[in-house]
């Protein structure tokens, strides 16, 4: 990642903690060229958005490996870990949110049954930009 993409990065996510109170932290990760974007509360969604348009003009398919974030860019690839159980699935960033909470990430239905997350709702997870 280029200088000015990684600060562009580092303020996007100081504004999103202004916002949430929630503490981000942006550091490089050393496996596969990876780079440490945040960490914080993740929630889903999934059967009452099904079909419905995304913020990028796709349907929301709650069985696809996608989620929404509030500043990066669509398409960005993340992996996105569950700091209980250290499960982690790769999603791509198609729509916008989440809007609840201080929440750093919905993902979808799918990619939330991935790292174990149904059953709780929500989980404390880490965002890598791959």
């Amino acid at each position: 990642m280029k200088l000015l993409p990684k600060a562009a990065l580092a303020a996007a996510l100081f504004a999103s903690t202004l916002v949430t109170g929630y503490t981000v932290s942006v550091a490089p990760v050393a496996a596969h060229g990876a780079h440490k974007a945040a960490s914080g509360a993740a929630s889903y969604y999934g059967k009452r958005f099904h079909g419905r348009t995304t913020a990028n003009g796709e349907k929301f398919n709650m069985n696809s490996m996608t989620a929404a974030h509030k500043t990066l860019p669509f398409g960005t690839k993340v992996r996105v870990t569950n700091q209980r159980n250290g499960k982690s699935v790769v999603v791509r960033i198609n729509d916008r949110g989440p809007y609840a909470g201080g929440r750093v990430i919905d993902l979808s239905r799918a990619a939330a049954s991935k790292i174990g997350m149904i059953q709780s709702g929500t989980a404390r997870v880490s965002l890598d930009i791959i």
